[in-house]
């Protein structure tokens, strides 16, 4: 990530959510001592990903359908798996399939993270200025983990561009470089999904979130040489992504 590119990004993010700057800082200096000598290194997580066909599961309403559909095609197993937050409760739930990587702020279902950490699943923790507490609290008993930022990077923790959990994850897959990235449940559309954080300040403030997410991943589609995919049923589409159905995916394994 280019963090001068990322920086116009960031101040836009900061201006339309109002968020403290600062904050954000603080979280990222709170996460990387948290991390300190417990973080597995950004080598360590780019030889999970780098070079392999890659799995991105938001949390929109189509995630259900979607895993139903790749559990029937067969092809869970062939595609390196990662979660957006509360996707990992659907992939536990529907798929009995633990994801290899989960794309975090901590604001999803804790059990659920805790039991796929434990599983085998290696935690990218977001910090951000207002979820220090929840750094503070459940960091230090993950295993397997690493931080991100929207801010300035600190030791252990990067910044990778992205917003919101689900986009994240599509920029980290990015930056390891994986051979084709393809969306499921990225619907980007009016409606919460089921795994996503229900417990939400304001609809209307979600739905900018989610705006903002599918801006950036149309951005990140001018930006990327790697191939970049969507099999979400119901979702809008992502220019940059193209559309496909699970039966097509199986050229990229």
């Amino acid at each position: 990530m280019n963090l001068k590119e990322w920086q116009s990004w960031y101040d836009r993010i900061i201006k339309t959510f109002g968020y403290d700057a600062k904050r954000d800082q603080y979280a990222t200096e709170v996460l990387s001592r948290l991390l300190e000598n417990t973080s597995i290194t950004r080598f360590q997580l780019k030889w999970k990903i780098y070079g392999k066909p890659t799995l991105v599961f938001g949390a929109g309403p189509s995630l259900e359908e979607d895993i139903k559909h790749l559990l029937a095609s067969g092809l869970l197993d062939k595609f390196v798996l990662i979660a957006a937050d509360g996707a990992t409760t659907a992939l536990l739930e529907i798929a009995k399939t633990v994801p290899d990587i989960v794309v975090t702020d901590l604001d999803g279902r804790i059990n659920d993270l805790f039991r796929a950490n434990v599983a085998g699943s290696t935690m990218v923790v977001h910090g951000h200025g207002d979820n220090i507490n929840l750094l503070q609290k459940y960091v230090p008993k993950y295993r397997d983990k690493i931080g991100t930022t929207q801010t300035m990077p600190r030791p252990n923790v990067y910044n990778f561009g992205g917003f919101t959990d689900g986009d994240r994850a599509v920029f980290l897959a990015s930056e390891m470089e994986a051979k084709a990235i393809v969306l499921a449940g990225m619907d980007f559309g009016q409606s919460i999904g089921k795994y996503s954080k229900q417990k939400i300040k304001s609809l209307e403030v979600k739905k900018l979130k989610l705006n903002m997410g599918k801006e950036l991943l149309e951005w990140l589609s001018t930006k990327t040489r790697i191939p970049l995919y969507n099999i979400t049923t119901h979702g809008e589409n992502i220019t940059g992504f193209n559309n496909i159905i699970v039966d097509d995916i199986l050229k990229l394994v």
